[in-house]
C-alpha cells in the first residue's frame, strides 16, 4: 500500500516538478511521512523510480490488453485513445519517461522503460499486421515503420503537450492526428 501510495506521490510532484529535481524529502513531504518512513519500504531512491517505472508499465500494458474492438484497427483505436487518456490522467508520467531515457547508464528505470516500449510497439506491430491480414489497411503496409509512426504521434502529442504546460487538449487532437494515421495506410475510416 504505501509502495503505490509513494508511486503516486512521485508522479503528482513530477506534474508540476522537473523529476530530475524531486528528492526523496520533497516524496515524503508530500506523501506526509518521513524520509525514514519512505526508506522502509524503498532501499534508495532508485528503487523508488523503478516502483514508479513498474507501475507505469504495468498499468500501461494491462490497459492495452483489455481494449476491445470488432477489428484490429478498432482495437489500434482503442490503444491510441487509451494512452491519450492515461497521458492526460497522469501528466508527471511522460516527464518521468522522457527523463528516464535520458540517463547514461542503464538504470534499472531506464531498462523498465525499454522494456515498456518493446511490448508497445509488439502489441501495435501484431495488431498492424493481423489488419494487413484481414485487407483492412494497405498489403504494401510496413508494420514496423507504422508502429514506430503510432508510437511517435503519442509521444509527439506528449511533448507539445508538456512545452504548451496543456494536456487538456490532447483526446481532440489525438483523434484528428489517428485518422491520418490511418488514411497513411489506406484504412476505410
Amino acid at each position: 500500500m504505501r509502495r503505490a501510495v509513494t508511486v503516486e506521490a512521485v508522479i503528482a510532484l513530477a506534474a508540476k516538478t522537473n523529476p530530475a529535481d524531486i528528492t526523496t524529502a520533497q516524496i515524503a513531504a508530500h506523501m506526509g511521512v518521513s524520509q525514514g518512513a519512505l526508506f522502509r519500504h524503498f532501499a534508495d531512491k532508485q528503487a523508488v523510480w523503478t516502483a514508479v517505472m513498474d507501475w507505469t508499465a504495468d498499468t500501461l500494458l494491462a490497459r492495452f490488453d483489455a481494449v476491445t474492438g470488432a477489428t484490429p484497427v478498432d482495437r489500434l483505436r482503442a490503444i491510441f485513445t487509451t494512452h491519450i487518456a492515461f497521458v492526460v490522467e497522469h501528466v508527471g508520467v511522460p516527464r518521468i519517461l522522457f527523463g528516464e531515457l535520458q540517463r547514461d547508464s542503464d538504470a534499472p528505470g531506464k531498462a523498465r522503460v525499454r522494456a515498456l516500449m518493446t511490448g508497445y510497439r509488439d502489441r501495435v506491430i501484431n495488431l498492424l499486421e493481423q489488419a494487413k491480414a484481414q485487407g483492412l489497411i494497405k498489403e504494401t503496409t510496413d508494420c514496423s515503420a507504422a508502429a514506430s509512426m503510432f508510437l511517435g504521434m503519442v509521444q509527439g502529442l506528449a511533448m507539445q503537450a508538456m512545452a504548451a504546460d496543456d494536456f487538456d487538449n490532447m483526446p481532440a487532437v489525438s483523434l484528428r492526428m489517428f485518422d491520418l494515421f490511418l488514411d497513411a495506410l489506406g484504412a476505410a475510416t
